[in-house]
Formats: C-alpha cells, sequence, structure tokens
C-alpha cells in the first residue's frame, strides 16, 4: 500500500532539474499516491515540464531567492507549509551541499530526525523503509520512522533510475518565505564552475579512474588521454585527490561522487572498499593493477593483472590506430 504524499526537494541548475531530483521523483512516483516538488529560484517555470515528466503533479516554489544561500529559506518554508497542516509524509532530500543544508535545518525547525546516507526505499506496511550501505556498503541496514510527522529522508545519487512517466507539466505554486533575521543573511557573492571537457563525471556512461598505481601526478595525463579516446570522463580515487594529483570534483566513492556507467575502468586502484562503494552499481568494470590479489578484481567482470604503464599506453595506440 503506497503512502498518501512525498515532497521532494528539486535541485536545478541552468534551467534544468539535476539528476539526482528527476531520480528522486521517479522513485516517490512508485511510492505515493501523489508526488509534489519543493524548490527554489527564479526558474521554477522552465523545471515544471521535466518534474511533471517524471511524475511531480505540483512544484512548490519559494521564488528567486536574490543571491541567498538556499538552505535557510528553504527550511524556513518547508517548516511553515508543514506547521500549517500542508504536511506529506516524507521528504525525499538529494545528498548535495544544498540538500544536506535543508534537511538538517528542517530538521531542528519540526523537530524530528534524519535518515541519511540512504541507497534504497521500499514499502513496508504502508510505510517507508530506507535502506543504509554500512561497512563500505558491504551490508545493508534497513531502518524507518516512528512518530508522528514527516520522515526526511537523505538520499545518494544514482541510488534510483530517472524515468519519465509521461505527467502533463507540474502546476507551480509559489510558497511565502518566513523572517529568518540574521541567520537568512548570507548571500552567494560568487559562483565558480569548474571547466572540463566531455561529460560530466556522474552522468557519463564511460568513466575512466585512475589510483596511486599511476605512481605520480604526472602519470595521470594517461587516464585524461585515455578518457578522451573514449568520450568517458576521468576520475580517481581518494588517494590520489587527497594527494593532491587532481581536484575533489573527480573522486569516486564513499565521500566523493557515486557513479554507475555503461563502463567502469579502474587503472591502477586496488579497491578499497570506500571507492568500491562508489561504482560498484556500473554495468562492466574493467580492473588493471599489477596485483593479481587487489580487492578491485572480487567485483571486476574483466581483469588485466598487468602494470598500468605499459597497459595504458598500448591501450591509447590501439585506439589511435583505430582513428
Amino acid at each position: 500500500m503506497a503512502v498518501d504524499k512525498i515532497w521532494v526537494i528539486a535541485e536545478s541548475f541552468g534551467g534544468k532539474p539535476l539528476p539526482i531530483t528527476l531520480e528522486l521523483i521517479s522513485k516517490a512516483r512508485e511510492l505515493a499516491t501523489t508526488v509534489e516538488a519543493f524548490t527554489w529560484g527564479g526558474d521554477t517555470a522552465e523545471l515544471a515540464a521535466a518534474l511533471g515528466a517524471h511524475g511531480a503533479s505540483r512544484a512548490y516554489t519559494t521564488g528567486d531567492l536574490a543571491g541567498a544561500l538556499p538552505g535557510v529559506p528553504v527550511a524556513a518554508a518547508l517548516a511553515a507549509q508543514i506547521q500549517s497542516g500542508n504536511a506529506p509524509d516524507a521528504i525525499l532530500v538529494p545528498t548535495t551541499y544544498d540538500g544536506r543544508d535543508i534537511a538538517g535545518r528542517l530538521s531542528a525547525a519540526i523537530d524530528r530526525p534524519v535518515l541519511t546516507n540512504i541507497v534504497g526505499l521500499a514499502l513496508d506496511g504502508g510505510a517507508l523503509v530506507s535502506e543504509h550501505g554500512i561497512f563500505g556498503g558491504s551490508e545493508i541496514l534497513r531502518a524507518r520512522f516512528s512518530g508522528d510527522g514527516p520522515g526526511i529522508f537523505v538520499i545518494r545519487a544514482k541510488s534510483f533510475a530517472a524515468e519519465e512517466s509521461g505527467g502533463a507539466p507540474a502546476e507551480v505554486m509559489t510558497v511565502d518565505v518566513p523572517d529568518t533575521g540574521a541567520a537568512g543573511a548570507a548571500v552567494i557573492n560568487q559562483r565558480h564552475v569548474e571547466e572540463r571537457s566531455g561529460p560530466k563525471l556522474d552522468e557519463a556512461a564511460v568513466v575512466v579512474s585512475g589510483g596511486r598505481g599511476l605512481g605520480e601526478a604526472g602519470n595521470y595525463q594517461l587516464i585524461e588521454q585515455l578518457a578522451k579516446l573514449l568520450n568517458a570522463a576521468p576520475g580517481a580515487s581518494r588517494a590520489i585527490v587527497d594527494a593532491g594529483w587532481v581536484p575533489y570534483s573527480y573522486q569516486v566513492g564513499q565521500t566523493g561522487k557515486t557513479v554507475k556507467p555503461t563502463v567502469y575502468l579502474a587503472a591502477g586502484i586496488s579497491g578499497a572498499t570506500q571507492h568500491m562503494v562508489g561504482m560498484k552499481g556500473s554495468k562492466n568494470i574493467i580492473a588493471i593493477n599489477k596485483d593479481q590479489e587487489a580487492p578491485i578484481f572480487s567485483i571486476a567482470d574483466l581483469g588485466i593483472v598487468g602494470d598500468v604503464h605499459k597497459v595504458l599506453p598500448k591501450l591509447i595506440e590501439a585506439l589511435q590506430a583505430r582513428g
């Protein structure tokens, strides 16, 4: 039996919903009779078609926040709606910087706990049950809320598939933002969008990642060269991100990005559980490592026991020869 109503915190960028927004709306459609989005910014009308196509019948919006950080005003608007009697059974929140900020502030405002690091949701006896990867994703813990009030569920990206349902554009409804005083005074003065070429890491069909087995920072250019030839996104293990070889935005794993590409190639990555939890859902996993006992081989569909400094140049050469 489905729950009555679920709200999804719907983030967007450049007039388009983030992929995780559509993933959460698609999943909510399976779990609830009514799915509604809760968003902010001056571009909600542009989002309505995509939100509706994935299952949201209505989109509440705070409107343009005039450069304010969204955490304080959006959480305040959510709390005001809930306290006025317009409360859903559950609120699904993306594991993003703004999503986590909103979830924490909303939890304090309505005095309800938060469940985080969720990788699955299901119905059990008319109640939502969340699934959490623990011990590096090797075990699944299940939890549910008790008591009254909406449950706040913070969910990892790529936990669900984004699938259209053919729905009409969501009805847009503007909600009031209460006075937040000094707490809402912070504003965004500048945004920096990191330059990149090729597909985004968390959206790419092919990901080529490098690890400490590359030996030194200069050898990461092998990963970038191979990724370019495959129209792939370059990724990295935490070890080389911490070493300063590549930016944090390249990191795949428990404390980085979760990816589920068609092909994931791991070069010189041993396969710590924290890394594998971020990529083990990939459809096809190829591992290159000179240590035949490396844990990454336990989940690889194709394993190459060899030196990445020899294997990668040969692979690059073969691809270049094919044009």
